[in-house]
Parts: structure tokens; C-alpha cells; sequence
């Protein structure tokens, strides 16, 4: 058990791609193409990430600017993605250049996606399927992510799932609590759990890798 928590407890700031191309060191054009080529140990520039994203639709340009403003240059970028590692309260933002669009609780285009670590039984996924279509859950990998296009709408949806969990909040009460801080998000009046997280996430391991039924040794 204990390996495989060490297994999990991986510097995800490893896995950073670069975003500058072989040419940028000469004052080339990097195209979004380009984006994609690794320089290793490297990240993605102002002049990389900016090009990537000025052909993205206006809600998707939007969030980039925004994590960039909060968080800095991400750590991964191509034509289709940003990506930041361990920042803030998450494991990790990605924002998309591809729009989902989604009507809960007012129409809105999903392009901004943030992920907590977080243990749920399957017995409550359909639960959570219920409260809101943009939380969705990865059992083996023992996260919980939600999808949306403003960082404070995730933060809202990620609470609220977890009040669902702990028994706090029926599925219909939760409905209803994230309309009620979303209303009162745009009349200026941001309620708490619209700004932070309101629990304690845990930081280590929470994936369920599931029950083996088959034996290896038997098939060799």
C-alpha cells in the first residue's frame, strides 16, 4: 500500500512540456505546431502561449488570461490546451480551446477544467451525475474535477459536490445552492465557497486501483 502511494506521489512538474520551439532561440516564428516541440526542462513563453491562444474562441481566451493573471505561464501548452501542475488548491488547470457548451444553471460554454484529489464510493457517483453533468469523477485516480468557464463556478461546484458526500447537502439542495451563489456572484455579493475551498483536501494518494478477479500467475 505503501508503494503504490509513493508510485502516486509523482512531481507532476516533470511532466512539463515546452511550449518553445527550436527557433525561438533564434528570434523564429513559433507556430502553434511548433508549440509542441519540448525543449527539455523547458516552459512555454509569453510569445508562445499568446499565439496559441489568440485564435481561440473569446470564453476560452478569456480563462487562459485569467490562470495566466493568477497562476503565471503554464507549464504545458499546445494548440488545443494550457495545463498548470499543483497550483493553488489543484492538482491541475487545463483550460481548452474546444467549448462544451452547458445550460446548468444558465447557459454558459465549459472550457476551463480543475481537479481535486478526492476518494469517492461508487455508490454516490450517480449522485454526483445528478447535482451537475461538469463534475465528473475518476475512481482509479481518486480525483474529482469540474468543468466550467470561470475558476470560482469550479471551486462552487467542487464545495458543493463535497457537501453532497458528506451528507450535508441533498442532490436537489445543492442544486439549488449553486444557483443561489452564482445569482448572488454576479450581483457582487461573492458567497465564501465561491472563493476558496471549504475543506480540507487531501493532498496524498486517494485512488481506488479496484479488486483484482483474474490471476496473473494462472494465465502465464
Amino acid at each position: 500500500m505503501c508503494g503504490q502511494a509513493e508510485r502516486q506521489k509523482f512531481d507532476r512538474r516533470s511532466f512539463l512540456v515546452a511550449g518553445i520551439a527550436a527557433g525561438a532561440t533564434t528570434g523564429a516564428l513559433v507556430t502553434p505546431a511548433a508549440a509542441q516541440t519540448a525543449a527539455p526542462g523547458g516552459q512555454p513563453d509569453e510569445a508562445t502561449v499568446n499565439q496559441i491562444i489568440q485564435d481561440w474562441p473569446e470564453s476560452a481566451t478569456e480563462a487562459a488570461k485569467a490562470m495566466i493573471e493568477k497562476y503565471g505561464q503554464p507549464q504545458e501548452a499546445t494548440p488545443s490546451r494550457l495545463i498548470w501542475f499543483d497550483n493553488g488548491p489543484w492538482l491541475r488547470t487545463t483550460v481548452y480551446k474546444e467549448e462544451i457548451p452547458h445550460d446548468f444553471p444558465m447557459p454558459h460554454k465549459d472550457v476551463l477544467e480543475q481537479v481535486v484529489p478526492y476518494g469517492v464510493a461508487p455508490d454516490m457517483f450517480d449522485e454526483l451525475a445528478n447535482y451537475d453533468g461538469s463534475v465528473i469523477v475518476e475512481r482509479t485516480k481518486g480525483e474529482i474535477m469540474a468543468r466550467c468557464d470561470k475558476e470560482a463556478a469550479n471551486l462552487l461546484a467542487i464545495n458543493l459536490a463535497n457537501d453532497i458526500l458528506q451528507g450535508n447537502k441533498s442532490v436537489e439542495e445543492a442544486r439549488q445552492a449553486y444557483a443561489d451563489a452564482m445569482q448572488a456572484m454576479m450581483q457582487g455579493n461573492p458567497p465564501e465557497n465561491t472563493q476558496k475551498l471549504v475543506f480540507d483536501v487531501p493532498r496524498d494518494y486517494a485512488g481506488d486501483p479496484g479488486e483484482a478477479i483474474m490471476d496473473v500467475a494462472e494465465q502465464q
